[in-house]
């Protein structure tokens, strides 16, 4: 058994934990959930050595432990899949799975890199991962990424696994593979502690459910005493009307036509599109080329069915575009910035006099305006934005990107590591969007999402669109055959 009893934790003066209380047994599987900032990941931080608690007991089998670095928490058999990713771009995906555990030849201190390598490939094939073991980091995708550092956490060995936001990068497919083996770890004896915001994977995965609110235990029961609607209201501490709110919006003329090989669809103002597909299906480098991060070839951009060429961001700007990339922290946040730095970043030649000098109360003015059409939760612009949870920072790269005044909204993951709350205010935000007569495209690996929000969904496998739905022809079975080819 696993316990942690009366856990708490204030930085700065500010609680973070209030007496939290953890209880889980070999082989059960225990998702911990709350809102961003509710203190799970504190929580999961202190019993995997990072952090020290002020006060509280922390025991295993009935012996009391105090972790005071990760070593600790290793050699008592606790590994943690941390969300925000920190591979080591330069090495290889074997060098990356051994980090500080690399097998070296007998008496010497030299790595046997045969032997590294021959070990990762054996993991990732217990794991079912088809990832070449000598790749770089840095060539992976995000998904690819997410599944080494899985497989990296598998390899200690763990009787206690942490999982935060695992299937945050991963699609269907690859979700299913982690999903078994969660189970064949379960069955084996190890504890799964399981943080995630997607409810349909904790229903499916969990045996109890641990909810924390404000830094404080709201409540533990088994998963089966749980539904979604008294879950949501637990972890927010009010009930949602709708997870999934709709405008019904007739869509107008259309805004944006794109045709390439294996690729042809159109947008329409007021309308939301949808792009499903596994990963590896091309869904973001599609976006990634109409925004001119990649070079689009073989085909053509129209938007108000006048031809435009996109050779880089800007030009995607100058014609009314604005591109949420999917992982934010990776490819949107300048974290060393503040809220203000981040928000206008995109616009700031919108506030300079003609010889080019910045007007900052200009700016100011711009920037606290979209910060509260945005409902961004902040102390103020100065705040440094890597203090705000996921949900707001998400948040501020949407305000950045309304402050360009696009026509066109292209969302990759916009909802990736958001907590239901701030799920609810991304949504309703959208949909004032397409009430605006705007043209939102997004992309999302959670189907009930993509469901929930759009008028029609565009399904991609291969780099290809291989079917279309109506949304009075939505069906999650419908939709996963056709990314799946079966």
């Amino acid at each position: 058994m696993l316990r942690l009893t009366r856990i708490s934790k204030s930085f700065a003066g500010v609680r973070a934990l209030d007496q939290v209380t953890l209880e889980a047994r070999a082989g059960e599987v225990h998702a911990l959930m709350g809102e961003n900032g509710a203190g799970k990941s504190t929580l999961m931080k202190i019993l995997s050595g990072l952090i020290v608690p002020d006060e509280g007991a922390i025991s295993i089998d009935g012996e009391e432990l105090m972790m005071t670095d990760p070593r600790d928490a290793q050699r008592r058999g606790i590994a943690m899949i941390h969300q925000e990713l920190s591979p080591v771009p330069d090495r290889t995906v074997a060098e990356n799975i051994f980090l500080g555990k690399e097998p070296c030849y007998p008496g010497t201190g030299f790595v046997n890199r045969g032997a590294e390598r021959r070990a990762a490939r054996a993991l990732l094939e217990r794991l079912h991962i088809d990832i070449d073991v000598r790749t770089r980091m840095r060539d992976l995708s995000l998904a690819r990424q997410q599944l080494v550092e899985i497989a990296k956490a598998v390899s200690y060995d763990p009787r206690i696994i942490i999982m935060d936001e695992p299937t945050s990068a991963l699609a269907v497919r690859e979700a299913e593979h982690l999903f078994a083996l969660i189970r064949e770890l379960a069955t084996r004896g190890a504890i799964i502690i399981y943080i995630s915001h997607k409810m349909d994977e904790v229903f499916r995965l969990a045996d109890t459910i641990t909810v924390l609110r404000d830094g404080r235990t709201i409540d533990s029961r088994p998963a089966r005493d749980f539904t979604a609607d008294t879950l949501i209201t637990a972890m927010v501490g009010r009930e949602l009307a709708a997870r999934y709110p709709k405008e019904e919006i007739l869509p107008g003329r259309v805004s944006l036509e794109v045709s390439g090989t294996g690729v042809h669809f159109v947008a329409r103002e007021g309308e939301i599109l949808g792009f499903a597909g596994l990963m590896g299906a091309g869904r973001t480098e599609l976006v990634e080329s109409l925004f001119g991060l990649r070079p689009f070839d073989g085909g053509e951009i129209r938007i108000d069915g006048a031809r435009v060429l996109i050779r880089k961001p800007v030009d995607a700007i100058g014609a009314g575009m604005a591109l949420l990339t999917e992982d934010r922290k990776l490819q949107g946040l300048n974290l060393k910035g503040t809220v203000k730095t981040n928000t206008s970043l995109a616009s700031l030649a919108g506030y300079c006099y003609a010889g080019g000098w910045l007007r900052p109360r200009m700016e100011d003015q711009a920037v606290d305006h979209m910060l509260q059409y945005t409902r961004v939760k902040t102390t103020g612009r100065h705040q440094p934005v890597s203090g705000l949870s996921g949900g707001n920072q998400q948040k501020v790269l949407l305000a950045r990107w309304l402050l360009t005044g696009p026509r066109i909204l292209l969302l990759d993951e916009p909802t990736r590591g958001v907590d239901v709350g701030a799920k609810a205010e991304i949504y309703a935000l959208i949909g004032e969007l397409v009430r605006q007569r705007k043209t939102v495209i997004v992309l999302s690996s959670e189907l009930p999402e993509l469901l929930g929000i759009c008028d029609r969904i565009l399904v991609m496998r291969g780099g290809r669109i291989t079917a279309s739905f109506d949304r009075a022809d939505f069906s999650q079975e419908a939709i996963l055959s056709a990314a799946m080819n079966e």
